[in-house]
This record gives structure tokens, C-alpha cells and sequence, in this order.
């Protein structure tokens, strides 16, 4: 009995350590796939981290960017412009978005959290998709601009009649 209980635990014990050496994996995965606009430029926010919820993006349903950052100064105000285009077409759609939208303000120096939401139609593709962020202050400086991809599933949450 005690052999069994034995062979239960470590059975246990190393698929939760699979399990989190999994979701390790995937989210550095996540971040590697993060890149700045310019490889070398020097910008004032720092971005560590962009978590989409849910992973894959649901047609039809909505989903969020959770987009980890950091910055010495603080920030009044700001834009946000989000160009998403499907992988490997120049052509990209365009959203304009106030900081106020998506974050407290003033953001204070140190690390903060950028969250949008966003729908998609039932009818968008599924695929790869693109997004670049660029992030510029209330006098229209670019303090980040970041790409990275993200996938749309098949499944639409629409079913059809």
C-alpha cells in the first residue's frame, strides 16, 4: 500500500513540475517573440512582457493585451496606436488610443500595466496576426514602439444557422 501511495506521489509531484516547466516555457516563448521597432533605439519605456487573453484570440469574442512596462519619468498623458495587420499583408488596421483608456494616469515611474480590450468580428480570418504598438507622450515623442504576434483560432464563438 505504501509502494502505491509512493508511486502515486512522485507521479503527481513530476507532472506539476511538467506542467510548470510548460508554462515557463510558454510565456518566456511570449516574450521572445516581443521586438522593438528599432533595435537599438534608446526608449524611455521598457517593455518586459505582453500576455494575450485568450491565447488563441477567439473570433467574436473579446480579447486583451496585458502589456507589462516600465519608465524612469512619469507620464501625464499619451497616445497609443495599435496597426494590426495579418501576417505577410502591408495593409493593417488602425486603432488610436488615449493612455487615460488604458491605464491610471499619471502613470508614476517604475513598472506599470497597459491593458486593451478589443472585438474582433466573427468574420476575421483566423491566422497570424501582427501588432505595432507605438506609445507617445502628450508632445507627440515616441517613448516605446514595440511588434509582436498573435494568433486567431478557427473557432468563432458564432455559430452558424
Amino acid at each position: 500500500m505504501a509502494i502505491q501511495f509512493t508511486s502515486k506521489l512522485n507521479f503527481i509531484l513530476c507532472l506539476s513540475s511538467t506542467l510548470m516547466l510548460l508554462s515557463f516555457s510558454h510565456s518566456q516563448a511570449e516574450s521572445q517573440s516581443l521586438k522593438y521597432c528599432e533595435k537599438n533605439a534608446d526608449y524611455a519605456v521598457q517593455v518586459s512582457n505582453v500576455e494575450i487573453l485568450p491565447n488563441p484570440v477567439v473570433r467574436g469574442e473579446p480579447f486583451t493585451f496585458k502589456i507589462a512596462a516600465y519608465t524612469d519619468e512619469p507620464i501625464h498623458s499619451g497616445d497609443l496606436i495599435y496597426e494590426i495587420s495579418y501576417a505577410g499583408i502591408e495593409q493593417s488596421a488602425v486603432f488610436h488610443h488615449s493612455l487615460s483608456e488604458e491605464t491610471p494616469l499619471p502613470v508614476r515611474p517604475g513598472q506599470f500595466l497597459l491593458t486593451h480590450t478589443e472585438l474582433l468580428p466573427p468574420v476575421t480570418p483566423p491566422g497570424t496576426y501582427n501588432v505595432k504598438l507605438t506609445f507617445n507622450n502628450q508632445n507627440g515623442e515616441q517613448l516605446t514602439c514595440i511588434v509582436f504576434p498573435f494568433t486567431i483560432g478557427a473557432k468563432s464563438s458564432v455559430s452558424a444557422i
